[in-house]
């Protein structure tokens, strides 16, 4: 399986998200398109950083991890009578067999937590810790994200060694069995794109994914996105050129009691499946989402920011994804209210 890349988190000035901030940019960015003016003067006033992506890739920059959402950031691996941490200033490259898993392990991180399967890589308890940082979406309130992230590996199990790549608080492990091979990647940061999860097979079919919300997350159609659809509003790309990105509906998740907490499932080579929910904006359940991935791309998770930008996707991809993959630039962040409106809440929460 060959490297994709985790989006690096934004730059220290432009990293300190508000929801009434966001709601703002929202109104600001319908009302300069209502009247006409360049793009440039919006892309001016609401531009939110890098919006690019960088490393956590087995040949990526892991430069990002430095960044004020990362600083301190690193992860442990918690395994039965064992503990494995990365250094803090490079990378360690290590196998652990497979008789020293357990049947699940602990990646244990200061800003990012979350268990691990040891046949299946599924991801429990993904956690936010709250843990002091200046870009800190929680309100410094542990927060558990998503209760479960599962592929579906149609019965097989993954029976190899572990593969570990840890240091300078990113995190890649891998493992491979008769059927599929998964990989997980993740960075210990507040916020941005922080997560994901791929699987290649060896038929090349696609994996299914279940992704599941903590009981006191829920998804909703982004109404701030909803009220611009069909506009267009600009975006610098790192070359200094402003283009115009069409605005497009948007699924966020949040929670009721953090003004700043928002996040999005992020896929890519993936579409989503219906699973029995049926509301006003289509067919996506309120606290779980099922998607089908083809084999090699992955599904990612964005929080903060990064999750409420109009922004390109990045380019398909399932293998040796490099920097021309990722995205770079200015976006417009149009954020979020909160707390979310009960129209906007997608129910029911499950099928």
């Amino acid at each position: 399986m060959q490297p994709q890349h985790l989006r690096a988190p934004r730059r220290a000035e432009d990293s300190k998200p508000r929801s009434r901030r966001w709601l703002a940019v929202g109104v600001m960015a319908g009302a300069l398109l209502a009247a006409g003016l360049a793009p440039a003067a919006a892309s001016a006033e609401s531009g939110s950083g890098s919006g690019g992506s960088g490393g956590g890739g087995d040949d990526g920059d892991t430069s990002g991890s430095g960044k004020d959402e990362c600083v301190g950031g690193n992860f442990s691996l918690v395994f039965p009578g064992t503990t494995l941490t990365g250094p803090a200033d490079d990378d360690l490259k290590t196998t652990v067999a497979a008789t020293r898993l357990g049947t699940s392990f602990l990646v244990k991180g200061r800003y990012v937590e979350f268990t691990v399967d040891s046949a299946t890589l599924a991801v429990s308890n993904w956690t936010l810790t709250g843990a002091p940082n200046v870009a800190d979406i929680t309100g410094g309130r542990r927060t558990v994200v998503f209760a479960s992230k599962t592929p579906d590996l149609r019965g097989s199990t993954l029976t190899s060694s572990l593969d570990v790549r840890i240091g300078q608080g990113d995190l890649v492990i891998q493992r491979d069995g008769s059927a599929a091979s998964i990989k997980v990647q993740a960075k210990d940061c507040a916020q941005g794109g922080i997560f994901q999860m791929e699987a290649e097979r060896e038929d090349g079919t696609p994996t299914i994914y279940t992704h599941r919300l903590a009981p006191d997350v829920f998804y909703f159609d982004n109404p701030n996105f909803r009220a611009l659809i069909g506009t267009t509003v600009p975006f610098v790309t790192d070359t200094g050129e402003t283009i115009q990105m069409e605005v497009p509906a948007r699924v966020n998740f949040g929670n009721d009691f953090s003004e700043d907490f928002v996040g999005r499932d992020s896929a890519q080579v993936a579409e989503r499946l219906p699973n029995g929910c049926t509301n006003a904006f289509g067919t996506h359940c309120g606290g779980v989402s099922v998607w089908s991935v083809a084999s090699g791309g992955r599904m990612g998770q964005v929080m903060g920011e990064d999750a409420v930008e109009v922004a390109p996707g990045a380019s398909d991809c399932v293998q040796d994804c490099q920097a021309q993959n990722r995205i770079r630039g200015r976006a417009v962040v149009l954020g979020f209210p909160f707390p979310v409106p009960a129209e906007s809440r997608l129910t029911p929460r499950e099928p």
